[in-house]
């Protein structure tokens, strides 16, 4: 079993602002351009997760998005039930099957539901926290912001000075003086 791409994206970008989650808030194009993900798709899933309350945005200059909750209290598994298309958590509510006794669904009927249980206890043991530690350990370096994001100071410009006369007064004065 392979998690969607949605899911694998929605986890990668979150593990991306946990890891930066001292440094405010996080912009959709600063994910993208680290993980090459487009920002429209971004747009989309941070949508969802803001939806389900697992991150907050900021607007203006030096916005972006922040974690609406400790690392330690999201779950891979409320990240991805937040992006998946579905309206329960991951792998609630499924109905068991309704076959004939004795067909090749109804007797897996209840090896699948214990995997599924088994797969969404094991993504919600593991928190944000985690996976962001373990990429720090494997020496995922963070690099440095500007003090002042998306805030400029305008270059202090020296003024020009010119030899060349700036009126027609002043050509004639320089004229007469080389006679």
């Amino acid at each position: 079993m392979r998690l969607s791409t949605k899911s694998r994206f929605a986890v990668t970008a979150m593990i991306d602002i946990a890891l930066r989650d001292n440094a405010g808030p996080i912009s959709l194009a600063d994910i993208s351009a680290r993980h090459q993900i487009s920002v429209s798709y971004l747009e989309q899933l941070f949508s969802k997760l803001r939806q389900n309350r697992l991150v907050e945005s900021t607007r203006g200059p030096g916005g972006g998005y922040t974690l609406a909750r400790v690392s330690e209290s999201i779950s891979v598994a409320d990240i991805i039930g937040a992006v998946e298309s579905q309206a329960q958590p991951v792998g609630a509510g499924e109905k068991p099957f309704q076959g004939e006794q004795g067909s090749a669904q109804w007797m897996t009927q209840d090896l699948w539901a214990t995997l599924n249980t088994k797969m969404l206890e094991h993504m919600q043991s593991i928190s944000l926290r985690q996976l962001a530690s373990e990429q720090r350990a494997k020496g995922v370096k963070i690099e440095a912001r500007p003090a002042k994001r998306g805030v400029y100071t305008a270059p202090k410009t020296q003024p020009v000075y010119t030899t060349a006369p700036n009126s027609v007064f002043a050509l004639g004065r320089s004229l007469n003086v080389q006679h």
